[in-house]
């Protein structure tokens, strides 16, 4: 699959069988996700790895009830180093190029697993507090997503976006 037809293809997936995700896989998944771009080269990823079902349905419970990150085999919390940025930009490191970082990590993975056959979806809405405490993320690594993956169990349809000739601007607004 090329990188276009991933793009466009992709969607949010929240039912998942429970077919189990071989761990070269997984490894896969996440290699691409190292190889996002990052502000000067600071990679201030980190990505916590959950398949027990308790601390999954903790992490559901935290992500304000939404259970389908439960069903899925795999759960990767990606959390935002903000020290490793902050080391090299200050407070512009910390508050936004680990969470641009991050965000590049996370479209990457999204988009090597789709390639693979497998359904996520990008969940943001979360307790930040709830989920560091259940992954014991250290203090400066902030949970900025939880990416739920497996075999999609739906097939959603493409719920369409905004033409770009109203989001494209041409020199100015």
């Amino acid at each position: 699959m090329d990188v276009m037809e991933a793009i466009f293809g992709r969607r949010s997936v929240r039912r998942f069988r429970a077919d189990p995700i071989p761990d070269e896989d997984l490894r896969k998944i996440l290699e691409a996700a190292i190889r996002a771009p990052s502000a000067g080269n600071r990679q201030p990823w980190e990505f916590v790895v959950v398949r027990d079902p308790n601390r999954k349905q903790e992490i559901a419970r935290a992500a304000l009830g939404q259970w389908f990150i439960a069903e899925a085999p795999v759960v990767i919390v990606v959390c935002a180093n903000e020290e490793r940025s902050a080391s090299r930009y200050s407070d512009r490191g910390r508050k936004l190029y680990c969470i641009q970082d991050t965000a590049a990590a996370t479209q990457n993975m999204l988009l090597a697993a789709y390639s693979m056959g497998y359904g996520t979806c990008w969940v943001g809405a979360f307790d930040e507090g709830s989920v560091a405490s259940i992954i014991n993320a250290p203090r400066g690594v902030r949970p900025v997503a939880i990416i739920p993956i497996g075999m999609p169990a739906e097939s959603p349809s493409d719920r369409g976006r905004i033409p770009l000739e109203r989001v494209m601007h041409e020199e100015t607004f």
